[in-house]
């Protein structure tokens, strides 16, 4: 199994490039793994307490239950993928039933900043983008995806994401085995990924 880490900082459109990747690839050979399913569960907390917590910092992320699941896929076997829900700041009680493929892409913000990850990838790729447009970005999405307001995501952006990933993503960036810059589109760094892929699954 081939594992594939995108990271990048908010809004620096690593989902646009998972998908121009998966672009043409077969499906059946494919997975995604999104690090956002692997926020800890925190059913002992209240509401107005789970919508304090720093999703930005590196101890909000479940690493210990990704890497276990990584390592379940590369064995072969099925995972339950936790779904998580930005309204409600907390873990459903669904799963996703994902199943072991040639190919595994894992995406997020944070998935470089934890060794025992960072050594399961087999690519790393880090995707760059305008602190601005990040936020424009990232202002869009949470107002129309999440129930976010403009006031809500502008505080947290200032007093939360900027420092967060000043402090711990755009350092991962030295990790990257190739850096995708997302202000324009970069046919020649996508190519190369899609290219490194079709050759482990023909």
């Amino acid at each position: 199994m081939l594992i594939i880490g995108i990271a990048g900082g908010t809004g620096s459109g690593k989902t646009t490039v998972v998908h121009q990747i998966m672009n043409e690839l077969p499906d059946a050979e494919v997975g995604i793994i999104s690090q956002d399913s692997y926020y800890k569960e925190n059913k002992n907390l209240s509401y107005e307490e789970r919508s304090n917590i720093n999703f930005d910092h590196p101890r909000a992320i479940d690493f210990e239950l990704l890497v276990a699941h990584l390592k379940e896929l590369k064995q072969g076997n099925i995972i339950d993928q936790p779904v998580y829900s930005f309204i409600k700041h907390n873990r459903t009680d669904d799963v996703i039933i994902t199943h072991p493929r040639k190919v595994m892409i894992v995406e997020g913000i944070l998935i470089f900043t934890n060794p025992e990850l960072r050594d399961l990838f087999d690519i790393k790729v880090y995707v760059h983008a305008d602190s601005d447009e990040r936020l424009i970005r990232r202002l869009r999405r949470d107002i129309s995806e999440r129930g976010r307001d403009m006031e809500e995501v502008l505080t947290r952006y200032q007093h939360t994401l900027k420092p967060m990933h000043e402090q711990f993503i755009e350092p991962t960036k030295a990790y990257a085995d190739i850096i995708i810059p997302n202000d324009k589109f970069n046919t020649v760094a996508i190519d190369v990924v899609r290219a490194v892929i079709n050759q482990r699954i023909l």
